[in-house]
């Protein structure tokens, strides 16, 4: 077990980062919350390992003493006289724990002479005393490691893509269950996606022993599955297997395959690791299949027109008619339910009935928190969502919707370092996420940083062609390439594709809004951008307003009287509006 424990709000993430990797290199064994195994329930692993732990160091901060489960924590730790405290923004520990004594750590570079750090190390060595002799086995900690690369879609049709790489996905989870294996990221994997690799180079690259490839081609009621595991080392196959079947067996299928590869590496599988690997949140391939084909739609869809969000309630409305007890179902209903409510101005019940559900079938499913916060934040409630978001992504802090919308909500409270941090994030775990490289752009712009503004830029080009090449109407995709070409500094190309898009999707006001703040910014034209904002303020919602008041694309516009009297209409308009709703009557 762990020597540290080391708790902390979201918001500290990377000086809780710092302070883990400092301590590594001393020689002590530390936890924290990013290594969750994928079938452990969050609190058992978390209670298990403060009580293990013969040091917790808490990092408060003014989030972290808001904090339900850091205060907790600390709370375990002084029970048990294994507290350790720091501070990393001057923030002083809340009671009871103000009565011990607290490091300062503010604005710490890593310097190991720092009074601060001093204190902190001297703490952790008296509790965790002499350390065990350095391990030297390294390379045999590697010996059973694996990537599994992204299974090529065969189908002859680039809409099947979804139900590929959600095979793939599902066996990386799979395989991540088994503690006596070491599974690659499916960020990092799906890095080679459509790539001609050399798996003995990936394999090098990565670290890992073997690596895992396949094809999947689906056609009708039958799926033809080929894998093969690979030894990194030699190029050698270990094992190879071609599954020819009726489409109902897919869950039969990821099940040997995974089950073959523990036999191949000669692993053993305890009993509660073959459990969770067979649970699939469905034992309907109908539900599954709509479920995969929901989310593609999700991630990948025309972001700022509201049919994306009805397509995803339909789709998930037939896989929940099906499966009543699909959580993951509900849950995704639910987020386009509240994304309807929040960005659309759509009312409704903004999913909450659909969020409850999925979290009274799964009481770990963190994208249903994102709904709760999301109608909190709607409403008003900002320490609330801020509370359901850090459940979230306490929950799964390798959710992508999790990070996607505690970066959304960061932004709207103008809380830009954070909210860079979690696009950072969403960005890495979703390669088809063009929007959030946008919204990087924005992040970084902000901060004056110029080298990853522009690499934003490319990304964001980059990743918007391929969802282009899946639906070339995608209006969001069609806006996002414009303004990255615009922050390249290739002004008559994101003059072309504004043309373009307007033309293919006139309707989608998130686009045109994101035209303005490249006009405004990178081609320095304020007429063109006041012009193409008005339509967008004559007919947008709270959420938009809400986008704008706290934007730091719109400073430059904020001191021109043309767009404080837009904004002063869109205001005037929205109070009656308000004021002239049901709910304002009763």
């Amino acid at each position: 077990m762990s020597d540290v424990f080391v708790s902390y709000a979201r918001s500290t993430e990377p000086e809780a980062m710092k302070i883990a990797a400092a301590l590594r290199a001393k020689g002590y064994r530390v936890w924290r919350d990013d290594e969750i195994p994928a079938h452990r329930a969050y609190a058992d692993v978390i209670e298990e390992r403060l009580k293990s732990s013969k040091a917790v160091v808490v990092i408060w901060s003014a989030d972290a003493a808001k904090s339900q489960w850091v205060r907790s924590e600390a709370d375990t730790a002084r029970a048990a006289g294994t507290l350790v405290q720091i501070s990393v923004d001057g923030t002083l520990p809340p009671m009871p724990f103000n009565q011990i004594e607290c490091a300062e750590l503010k604005e710490w570079k890593g310097d190991a002479d720092a009074f601060g750090w001093r204190k902190l190390e001297d703490s952790v060595a008296a509790l965790v005393g002499p350390l065990e002799p350095e391990r030297t086995d390294g390379h045999s900690r590697r010996r059973n490691s694996i990537c599994v690369l992204p299974f090529v879609n065969m189908s002859g049709d680039a809409e099947q893509e979804y139900f590929s790489d959600g095979i793939s996905e599902d066996i990386t989870t799979d395989l991540s269950k088994v503690s006596a294996l070491s599974v690659t990221a499916r960020n990092t994997a799906f890095m080679f996606k459509g790539q001609s690799v050399d798996v003995c180079d990936i394999a090098r690259k990565l670290g890992v022993s073997h690596v895992l490839e396949g094809s999947v081609r689906k056609a009708g009621g039958r799926v033809r599955i080929n894998a093969q595991l690979i030894d990194g080392s030699t190029g050698d196959h270990l094992w190879a297997e071609r599954y020819d079947r009726e489409l109902d067996d897919i869950f039969a299928i990821q099940d040997e395959i995974s089950h073959s590869i523990v036999d191949a590496l000669k692993l053993k599988l305890l009993p509660a690791e073959k459990k969770a690997i067979e649970q699939r949140g469905t034992n309907s391939v109908d539900a599954y299949n709509l479920y995969l084909m929901a989310r593609n739609f999700w991630v990948s869809g025309n972001h700022g027109d509201p049919r994306r969000e009805e397509r995803v309630m339909r789709i998930c409305g037939q896989a929940v008619a099906l499966d009543p007890g699909y959580a993951r179902a509900w849950a995704l209903m639910a987020l386009a339910q509240s994304n309807l409510r929040a960005g659309f101005s759509h009312g409704g019940d903004g999913g909450l009935p659909a969020a409850h559900k999925a979290l009274s079938l799964d009481p770990n499913i963190a994208e249903a928190h994102c709904v709760l916060a999301q109608n909190l934040a709607y409403d008003g409630k900002t320490e609330e969502a801020n509370a359901e978001l850090e459940i979230a992504l306490r929950l799964d802090p390798e959710s992508w919707e999790a990070n996607k919308e505690a970066a959304r909500i960061s932004m709207l409270q103008r809380r830009i370092p954070e909210a860079t941090r979690y696009y950072e994030k969403a960005a890495s775990l979703m390669d088809g996420d063009f929007h959030a490289w946008g919204m990087l752009c924005t992040c970084y712009r902000s901060a004056g940083d110029r080298p990853k503004f522009m690499h934003a830029a490319k990304m964001l080009v980059e990743r918007a062609e391929t969802a282009l090449q899946q639906d070339p109407s995608n209006g969001s995709a069609l806006g996002m390439i414009a303004s990255g070409f615009g922050i390249l500094g290739e002004k008559d190309r994101a003059k072309e594709w504004i043309d373009r898009a307007m033309l293919i999707d006139p309707d989608n006001l998130n686009m045109q809004y994101n035209f303005a703040c490249v006009l405004a910014n990178e081609l320095a034209d304020t007429d063109a951008a006041l012009e193409i904002l008005k339509p967008v303020f004559d007919r947008c919602g709270q959420f938009i307003l809400s986008v704008v008041d706290s934007d730091p694309d719109m400073d430059v516009l904020r001191n021109d009287p043309r767009f404080e009297r837009m904004l002063a209409d869109l205001r005037q308009r929205l109070d009656q509006e308000a004021a002239a709703s049901p709910a304002a009557a009763t």
